[in-house]
């Protein structure tokens, strides 16, 4: 899976403290890639896929498929919110927003 960012992600991703940055990319590299993988062969096998519990992935109501996952409980309130395309064949992850609870508000 190829990952891509939008414009609003790389605003917030600008915003956060250095050691949020750190925390959000040990729970992309440790946990996220590793779900994307399976959720990708369950995909191509027409299964359904379950996310980890640990990550509350999930979708946003009335959001046209824009998903979201917690990747921190403590603090900060570490959520990102992100949707999953076919470009060429090929699944991208397009993060869109990373922060808080405000990237609900246009997620």
């Amino acid at each position: 899976m190829r990952f891509d960012r939008t414009a609003s992600f790389d605003a917030d991703w600008d915003r956060l403290k250095p050691e949020h940055r750190r925390e959000f990319k040990d729970v992309v590299s440790g946990k996220f890639i590793p779900a994307c993988d399976a959720w990708m062969r369950a995909q191509a096998a027409h299964e359904h896929y379950l996310w980890p519990k640990s990550l509350r992935v999930s979708a946003i109501v009335n959001a046209g498929g824009i998903m979201e996952m917690t990747w921190s409980f403590a603090s900060p309130d570490g959520r990102a919110t992100f949707h999953l395309a076919r470009e060429g064949g090929n699944w991208v992850c397009v993060w869109r927003r990373i922060g808080d609870h405000r990237v609900f508000r246009i997620p």
